[in-house]
């Protein structure tokens, strides 16, 4: 299994553009992390770079915590049935005072882009 850390800064927008291997297959995506206030979240965007099409829009970027929670399962529909691999938000460390992300402690996480968990 093949995983990615996303490199996280502090910047409340955040863009970056990524070719990892999905389940032996290469896609060329750019990643789009963006803290909206109102709510006090993070949201994860994702984009098939190659063909400039959205395929996840705002999805909340809420942490593993004792379970897997895979942020892209209700997306493996996409891309002809191939989805998009498993997204993971991990504490950084047990020290961590919130369970997801705040406006401030974004790189007290680790966001992991992987092979499709559990296939």
């Amino acid at each position: 299994m093949t995983g990615y850390i996303l490199p996280l800064t502090g910047d409340p927008w955040q863009v970056m553009t990524l070719d990892p291997e999905i389940d032996g297959e290469a896609f060329h995506a750019q990643v789009k992390l963006r803290y909206l206030p109102a709510p006090r979240q993070w949201f994860v965007s994702v984009w098939d770079h190659s063909g400039g099409e959205l395929l996840v829009n705002m999805i909340p970027l809420v942490t593993s915590c004792g379970e897997v929670n895979d942020l892209l399962l209700p997306f493996r529909y996409l891309r002809g049935g191939k989805g998009l691999g498993s997204l993971f938000c991990l504490r950084g460390t047990e020290e961590t005072a919130r369970a997801d992300p705040a406006e401030k402690n974004l790189t007290d996480y680790r966001v992991v882009w992987s092979d499709t968990f559990g296939n």
